[in-house]
């Protein structure tokens, strides 16, 4: 997230994206070779934005239009003056946070959904082009056509990298709440590497939650979506085990469930509901997550509400993944079997192929009906599509535990 900090920065002073992000490569290129020698600056991220502004400013003496630059620079430079000295009034439509305000700027309405979405991901959130790949559920190949094609798209229409007006809010807003939404879900649960969370990365997404539902709170889905962060965000503490293990819903010490955040995210769905236009998807994952978080133990858990509520969102937001996770609430409402011929189906429809949570939560479907050697290939198929390393070990054991048991 720092590097999403220095892009942004730089672009906001350099009006340019692309140059922004090879400023930033140039200056971590230059902290690489300094640091070790005359060690790491008590700001990083300050030494990295200056060190970027000073070859943004460097560029510029050998360019052409180089007056012009300067004299942009000298009218920055007055503004943000006056702004620190407060002088100018405060502007409630100003986005003052600079990586929403990149966000803002990378979901431009020329770009299609898909391409906004991959292009911010992989600059403001940092995911990988992997990673980007798995939330979609297309191939690595598709993400890095859309990134590439949205950046030539950006610069042959001329798109001025400054924040938009409020009325161009809603051609952008349901970008940047997919945007934000993606960030939290990759910390929340990593979709690759040797960690199961990325903590800090969900935390960036939940803080720039909390900042677009202040800029623009009559929007119940912004709280929504904040409300769904702040639900899922205290469970943080009981998540992992001293060693990173992941700790599953089911065993999860709920003493330790941030009692706080909580009480936030009742207060941001309340306040979405309180404008009166319903819930959408984000309100409706929200109240799911609120659902768990109020429950004492997993048996205490309102399994039926739960049920109505996916298939409420089944129908406001369709989705495979939708229904996948209808068919775990469904397993745990009204049994295993129920539940399995609606896995089944989802298998037989293929949108789902290579998606690792499709075999798993059947091989556990599986397991609880006694079918033992359907489940151990079902979960051997999930280990097989599980890139992350945590929740691999997880499948592992479960799949030792069933070969152990003789079941």
């Amino acid at each position: 997230m720092e590097s999403a900090r220095i892009v942004a920065t730089l672009t906001r002073y350099t009006r340019d994206f692309a140059l922004a992000e090879d400023l930033a490569q140039e200056a971590l290129a230059e902290a690489l070779a300094g640091w070790p020698v005359h060690g790491v600056p008590a700001n990083p991220g300050a030494w990295l934005v200056a060190v970027g502004k000073r070859r943004a400013i460097d560029g510029w003496r050998r360019d052409a239009a180089r007056d012009e630059k300067y004299a942009q620079l000298a009218r920055e430079r007055e503004i943000d003056e006056t702004d620190a000295s407060g002088g100018t009034p405060w502007d409630p439509d100003a986005i003052d946070d600079d990586v929403l305000r990149l966000v803002f700027i990378a979901c431009h309405p020329v770009l299609s959904r898909e391409a906004s979405v991959a292009l911010t991901l992989r600059t403001v959130g940092g995911l990988t082009t992997d990673e980007i790949a798995r939330a979609f559920l297309v191939p690595v190949a598709t993400v890095q056509q859309r990134i590439v094609r949205a950046k030539k798209t950006l610069a042959a229409a001329a798109v001025p990298f400054e924040v938009p007006p409020r009325d161009e809010y809603p051609a952008r807003l349901s970008a940047v709440l997919s945007v934000l939404y993606l960030i939290f879900n990759e910390g929340y649960a990593a979709a690759s590497g040797p960690e199961w969370m990325r903590a800090d990365l969900a935390r960036e997404a939940l803080r720039l939650a909390r900042v677009l539902a202040e800029l623009v709170p009559r929007e119940p889905e912004v709280h929504g979506l904040a409300a769904l962060m702040e639900f899922l965000a205290a469970r943080f503490p009981a998540r992992v085990d001293r060693e990173g293990h992941p700790i599953l819903l089911a065993d999860q010490d709920r003493s330790r469930w941030d009692r706080a955040l909580i009480a936030r995210g009742r207060a941001a769905l309340a306040r979405g509901d309180a404008l009166g236009r319903g819930r959408g998807p984000y309100g409706l994952q929200a109240a799911i997550a609120e659902c768990h978080d109020a429950a004492a133990t997993v048996d205490d858990t309102d399994w039926a509400r739960i049920v109505l509520l996916y298939e409420a969102l089944g129908r406001v937001a369709p989705s495979p993944v939708v229904e996948l996770n209808r068919a775990v609430a469904v397993s745990m409402a009204e049994g295993p079997a129920t539940a399995l011929r609606l896995v089944d189906e989802l298998v037989a429809a293929g949108e789902l192929a290579g998606y690792g949570l499709l075999p798993s939560v059947r091989g556990e479907l599986l397991a609880r009906l006694g079918r033992a050697d359907e489940a151990r290939a079902e979960f051997t198929r999930a280990i097989a599509q599980t890139a992350n390393e945590r929740e691999r070990a997880v499948l592992e054991s479960r799949l030792r535990g069933l070969a152990g048991s003789g079941a």
